[in-house]
């Protein structure tokens, strides 16, 4: 499990925020509002899957203002259509009382552990390229695509992931395998930010290395 919450009887919880990013004059990074929840969303999904959970519900802390609401939620079912998942319940609060300069959101999702398990053994490879800031937007296609993990899991290609954040690459492998990483793909700086988990550690079935190639495509590679 890499930052998910364990409630007990399978209740899984996720979280990721987002500050300073969205269309208000003030932000550091201009972005409409529906892909800052987006990136926000896919972040606490891939968490979710990660603990071996999908998520039941999701919750938004939107401190941007009313206006930006409808905008959120639709980068929320943006994420669940892209994973192929079906859309869940999704509430929460508005800051109305203030109005803040910058944008900020959180996104919460609540799950259900299932099959997927993260375990520390087996052969990982990295699936994505390590962004951050304005080339999250400028560089899209080199961003680990949600619908390739899920389906990658679901036909038994993959059998565990673990997202990549701001800390790089090299760092969630150590946290996770409890070595220095020695072996990534090639082009890859291993102590990049990953911002939005733009790049995800996959543990491939083993004897399905070929197929998980020809499946990911470019931006895949082992790693270890």
């Amino acid at each position: 499990m890499r930052n998910a919450l364990e409630l007990g009887d399978g209740l899984i919880v996720t979280t990721d925020n987002s500050g300073g990013i969205g269309m208000k004059e003030a932000d550091l990074v201009r972005a409409p509002d529906e892909t800052v929840a987006y990136f926000s969303a896919r972040v606490a999904l891939l968490e979710q899957w990660a603990a071996g959970a999908d998520p039941a519900a999701v919750l938004l802390h939107n401190f941007t203002g009313n206006e930006s609401w409808e905008d959120y939620c639709e980068g929320v079912r943006r994420v669940f259509a892209e994973s192929g998942l079906a859309p869940v319940p999704v509430s929460g609060s508005t800051e109305t009382n203030m109005d803040m300069r910058q944008s900020a959101l959180a996104v919460t999702m609540i799950g259900k552990t299932g099959k997927y398990f993260a375990e520390r053994d087996g052969e990982w490879f990295l699936y994505g390229q390590p962004l951050v800031g304005d080339a999250v937007i400028r560089e899209i296609g080199k961003i680990a695509d949600l619908g390739k993990i899920r389906s990658a899991l679901d036909a038994g290609i993959a059998e565990a992931v673990w997202p990549a954040g701001s800390r790089g690459v090299a760092a969630e492998w150590e946290r996770l395998a409890g070595r220095p990483l020695r072996e990534w793909p090639e082009g890859i700086d291993p102590a990049a930010s990953a911002g939005p988990a733009t790049a995800v550690l996959i543990r491939v079935r083993p004897g399905e290395e070929e197929r998980a190639a020809e499946h990911f495509g470019p931006f895949f590679g082992r790693i270890g």
